[in-house]
């Protein structure tokens, strides 16, 4: 999930580029940035999404520009981080109440820790995967994982079962591949 957001971005910044640079393609790159608008536009301000790519070593905020952006996504991660950390229990084995502990609520919590964990992420130069496990907190957010479910295959064999029926055994596999596109993508095409 996290690749998604930097990806769209970097396309739709050289989309750009061509339309300006281009005299012959502008109603094309017009028309793809207009369908990247229509289909990703709310993803592009969808916290979750931005919290998953600035989550991408690989990524952080190098993706863009905007300051809006990256602050709606470190808003999320560090709203989940306190979430987290509120539902553990104290490491320390106490009970956690300051009746036992006077001086219990000038230890750092554990959310503080979090987002000095954030901090350090953010400014580590390193890009690669490994340097997740120098940051624990981080690594343990799960916004960058798989969905478990297996409606969206079921949905596209259950189609194809319906094009390549016994009436049609004779298709070849690219005639079979546009046809199952189409029928797919139907609600994205506008036919006039």
């Amino acid at each position: 999930m996290g690749w998604l957001l930097p990806t769209l971005t970097l396309l739709i910044s050289k989309l750009d580029r061509i339309g300006i640079t281009s005299r012959y393609c502008k109603p094309l790159v017009g028309a793809l940035q207009e369908g990247l608008q229509q289909r990703f536009g709310n993803m592009l301000v969808e916290p979750e999404f931005i919290a998953a790519a600035i989550l991408v070593p690989k990524f952080k905020t190098s993706w863009t520009s905007d300051e809006n952006i990256v602050k709606l996504g470190l808003d999320y991660i560090k709203h989940h981080l306190e979430e987290e950390t509120l539902n553990q229990p104290p490491v320390d084995g106490s009970s956690g109440s300051e009746e036992e502990d006077f001086f219990a609520s000038m230890k750092p919590t554990h959310g503080q820790e979090g987002i000095k964990q954030i901090d350090g992420y953010l400014a580590c130069k390193a890009d690669d995967k490994d340097i997740l496990k120098s940051f624990p907190s981080v690594c343990k957010l799960k916004l960058n994982t798989a969905l478990p479910a297996s409606a969206a295959c079921e949905r596209l064999f259950s189609t194809a079962g319906l094009i390549f029926s016994h009436r049609r055994a004779r298709m070849d596999s690219n005639n079979f591949e546009n046809q199952l596109l189409l029928k797919l993508n139907k609600r994205y095409c506008h036919f006039s």
